[in-house]
């Protein structure tokens, strides 16, 4: 089943471009993750591109937690049906300064790690948690890595000797 979702992207930053190849990737992670979780409803969702600044206020705003981060999730969907239209799922923040050193220091492209940033995201937006416990973080890490594969961003052997599998952001 190929999910129907609408993607808006806006670019809050100017330290890196953001190209359409780059909003159409994230649409794709975005259609990809909502479909290997069967989600059956037509569903928006908004990310926004920001830098290390702009992300370390916002979680030390919502997080408490005083530093960067690669990625945030804001869900809106608590599991009740809209009357009529689209489900908004909810926001992704991601951090494309973050992203490209994230990927320098993976050892793959910046799409790559985009695209594992938002699968990651849109897992939050559709209630997993990594962090209620270890066998969660398993459970959500596990999805991850599948959706991406289908997707075509596999990991690469070089990647699994850098990045562990429970890497948070």
């Amino acid at each position: 089943m190929k999910a129907k979702a609408t993607v808006f992207t806006k670019n809050s930053q100017n330290k890196l471009p953001v190209p359409p190849a780059l909003r159409r990737l994230v649409k794709k992670a975005v259609a990809a993750t909502l479909s290997f979780e069967g989600f059956e409803r037509e569903a928006e969702v908004s990310v926004t591109f920001t830098d290390d600044e702009g992300i370390h206020r916002l979680n030390r705003e919502y997080r408490k937690v005083d530093r960067p981060t690669d990625v945030l999730s804001f869900p809106l969907y608590d599991g009740e049906e809209p009357i009529a239209g689209p489900v908004a799922l909810g926001d992704v923040v991601l951090s494309l300064e973050r992203a490209a050193a994230q990927a320098e220091e993976y050892g793959h492209s910046l799409e790559r790690e985009v695209a594992f940033l938002t699968v990651h995201s849109v897992l939050h937006l559709l209630g997993y948690d990594h962090e209620t416990s270890e066998e969660d973080e398993k459970e959500m890490f596990a999805r991850q890595e599948k959706i991406l594969t289908i997707a075509g961003f596999p990991r690469t052997p070089s990647e699994e000797d850098k990045r562990s599998p429970q890497r948070s952001p």
